[in-house]
């Protein structure tokens, strides 16, 4: 089950979190807006960086991340280590274009949920 909100769990906050608000936009979990939360202010963090700072498995920071990259919530970066091999580095979509995002995602559910309003009943005509 997931522990993503919904729309329900804000009609009526007066005041809602950005984190609830940003889970409820996006559709994802808590524990998914905290990583995004978090790389806000460690902007290039390695998964094991993460893993330490949220204290959670590296591999559920991985799944997070994977979300936070489908949701274009998150960037990432391959840098070459001199040993030889890569480590990816994480950086939070900055602030002001992740509050567009949410605004163009809040606004295209509403238009959906006006045109499914306007469309009930049509077929009873």
């Amino acid at each position: 089950m997931s522990d993503a909100p919904d729309i329900e769990e804000l009609v009526g906050v007066e005041e809602p979190e950005f984190q609830h608000v940003l889970s409820c936009v996006f559709g994802i979990q808590d524990h998914e807006s905290r990583t995004y939360l978090v790389l806000l202010d460690n902007p290039g963090s390695t998964v094991a960086e993460l893993a330490a700072e949220l204290d959670r498995d590296r591999s559920n920071v991985n799944r997070s991340l994977t979300t936070l990259l489908d949701k274009r919530l998150v960037e990432r970066e391959r840098r070459l280590l001199d040993p030889g091999g890569y480590v990816y580095q994480y950086t939070a979509t900055p602030l002001p274009e992740a509050k567009e995002l949410m605004h163009r995602t809040l606004d295209e559910w509403a238009d959906r949920v006006h045109d499914a309003i306007d469309d009930f009943g049509t077929e009873r005509e």
